[in-house]
């Protein structure tokens, strides 16, 4: 308890300290900025004291609330890092559209506008258009440049803001930016709802606010921590509407109408309009964020494809969502990174990148892709991302749970079969949690791979360093004894059985054989030739169904093994397939969830695979 109170103390501390500085170095003002249809947008400044020179503005626009609200009321810290603060930037912040205290009606992921003939068409791209020409004609002493940053939804912010750039803007770092909520960020992935994940976020940021007010953001009381039984005992997914949304929750409720990537899901998709881009592109993004390494990837590799005047680059660490910000970065859970990850990137990259390009300060020369290798706990630079060097390799599926780079050969016992039940599924974690933790990245697997349920594949231990770098892709031949399914892949670093514990060792985790999910994703099958249009399995037909996971960069080190597993279930993150296909899942009632066999199919004439990308000279 002294130790908790201590540390307590001096987290007070340190915050004290940061809002003495910017009470002593900053006056911060509040305006309503108008826009293009004459809605206004709350905007906080923060202008330096010390006029004796002029400074770049940075802007964060955010749904989440500009607060504290009041001239005399200041943030702890402001910008993207105490650091960029003290090197001396107007810095603003900005109530999107409809909500808090800004004019205007909130809409979820605003479709951008290809076009605009009319003041009424507006989109994010506008409003930060006439935010910064608001910014740079009437904020005093700055010297007409513009930085945008954002983390998470107001990521999503500054990537539809560089869209059709107001001129002053120079630099955009969208950090962990949502781009599809179908396909792969937050709510969706591959069609598959994130269940704790929607449903704790949405009940309570999706509450309607009619008129400008001061946020009142309530979080769900679940009455217990077991989040495990507390969504299994809600039933269909429709329970959750009747039971605790009560029809308040607008999103929630068109997203139950929607279950298929239709014309709803890709007015929001943002990837098409990331093209053109001028101002310079710094991307960043967690290869163990749980709820948006999507974004940050297709941010990136959209830009790439689509084109760009200045700059575009993209650093990723080995953080959780917004960890870079925030946190040292030296480790997460039970994995060790050995170094203060995140402190570097604020300092190395960060810092200079804004200074560079807003203040004309030295170019910190940085590559393309500046990634973190996990497991050997380095930086590593490319020119491209995936890397040009790596090479395309597949792992096959061979009977007795074998994985290996050669086929196989044989067509004795051509599939592993498990049961799935949705009644009783696979946990994603092996702990109570009434949310989606962000430590299940990284977590050890070993409480899932001795389940019935759950298909395991191992290869030997490696007899060198094997890094692989880029996308994870799954071609499986699948068949079930029901007409649906949900498919989860993950790729796993087995650690060798003499492994040093950590010391000190708080949780007593034991290291020695840890399974460390690298990646894992789920796919619903119903979408295996189309999001657009699902389509049931005939029972027991193998079928081929592949995707991409997003990208990893590991190195799996010498002794260590490579692990798969495959799966139907992962509750309570992704909410229970009933394995009867119906034409909205969403709706599906009681009566539609039923036990079913699946079988993976590995024969010498219908194999199964995964292929990765293997960076050359470091293979076995």
């Amino acid at each position: 308890m002294r130790t908790i109170l201590l540390a307590l103390c001096f987290s007070m501390l340190l915050a004290a300290q940061g809002l003495e500085y910017v009470k002593a170095n900053y006056t911060k003002y509040e305006h309503r900025v108008a826009m293009r249809d004459g809605k206004r947008l709350f905007t906080s400044v923060y202008i330096p004291k010390d006029q004796s020179k002029k400074y770049p503005i940075l802007l964060n626009r955010t749904p989440y609330s500009v607060a504290p609200y009041g001239t005399d009321q200041y943030k702890t810290d402001i910008g993207p890092s105490p650091s960029l603060a003290k090197d001396g930037y107007i810095i603003v912040y900005q109530d999107v559209r409809g909500k808090n205290m800004s004019e205007g009606e909130f809409i979820n992921m605003t479709p951008h506008r290809t076009s605009k003939p009319t003041p009424k068409d507006v989109d994010e791209s506008s409003d930060t258009y006439d935010t910064i020409e608001w910014l740079i004609k009437n904020l005093p002493n700055n010297n007409g440049r513009v930085g945008t940053w954002g983390i998470s939804y107001p990521g999503f912010y500054v990537a539809a803001g560089m869209i059709d750039a107001h001129p002053a803007l120079k630099i955009a770092s969208p950090q962990a930016p949502i781009t599809d909520w179908f396909v792969g960020d937050d709510f969706h992935h591959n069609g598959a709802l994130f269940l704790p994940h929607a449903f704790n976020f949405l009940y309570s940021f999706g509450k309607p606010r009619p008129e400008p007010s001061l946020p009142n953001r309530q979080a769900f009381d679940h009455k217990t921590p077991d989040g495990y039984r507390f969504f299994l005992d809600l039933g269909p997914l429709y329970n959750a509407n009747e039971r605790y949304m009560k029809n308040e929750v607008q999103f929630w409720t068109d997203m139950m109408k929607h279950p298929n990537y239709d014309e709803f899901w890709q007015a929001r998709n943002l990837r098409p309009h990331l093209k053109n881009i001028q101002p310079a592109v710094l991307t960043i993004g967690g290869f163990y964020d749980a709820e948006n390494l999507f974004g940050a990837l297709n941010v990136f590799s959209n830009i790439e494809q689509q084109g760009f005047a200045k700059t575009n680059r993209i650093v990723m660490g080995p953080w959780f969502h917004g960890g870079w910000s925030r946190d040292g970065g030296a480790s997460l859970g039970d994995i060790s990174f050995n170094a203060k990850t995140s402190e570097y990137y604020r300092e190395k990259v960060e810092l200079p990148s804004f200074k560079h390009i807003l203040k004309d300060g030295p170019d910190p020369n940085l590559p393309k892709a500046l990634m973190f290798e996990s497991g050997s706990n380095v930086w590593r630079g490319y020119d491209a991302w995936p890397p040009k060097q790596a090479q395309s390799k597949t792992l096959y599926f061979h009977s007795s749970g074998k994985l290996a780079f050669t086929p196989q050969t044989d067509s004795a016992n051509p599939f592993d079969e498990f049961p799935s039940d949705p009644a009783k599924p696979v946990p994603y974690i092996p702990q109570i949690a009434n949310r989606m933790t962000r430590e299940y990245m990284v977590m050890d697997q070993r409480h899932a791979s001795t389940r019935p349920d759950v298909l395991t594949y191992m290869t030997d231990e490696l007899e060198e360093d094997m890094v692989l770098a880029g996308p994870v892709s799954p071609s499986l031949l699948f068949s079930t004894s029901g007409t649906d399914a949900d498919v989860i892949v993950k790729i796993i670093d087995v650690y060798p059985n003499d492994f040093p514990d950590p010391s000190p060792n708080p949780t007593g985790v034991v290291m020695g054989g840890y399974q460390m999910m690298v990646r894992g994703d789920v796919f619903r099958a119903r979408f295996r030739e189309s999001y657009s249009t699902p389509k049931p399995f005939v029972p027991n037909k193998a079928e081929k169904v592949a995707w991409k996971l997003p990208d990893i960069n590991h190195n799996f080190r010498k002794g260590h093994r490579i692990m798969i597993q495959v799966h139907s279930t992962w509750f309570p993150l992704v909410d229970r397939n009933p394995q009867k296909f119906v034409p909205n899942i969403n709706e599906a009632r009681e009566a539609d969830f039923q036990k079913a066999t699946h079988r993976l199919w590995r024969g010498r004439d219908q194999s199964s695979s995964v292929t990765v990308t293997v960076l050359p000279g470091l293979t076995n």
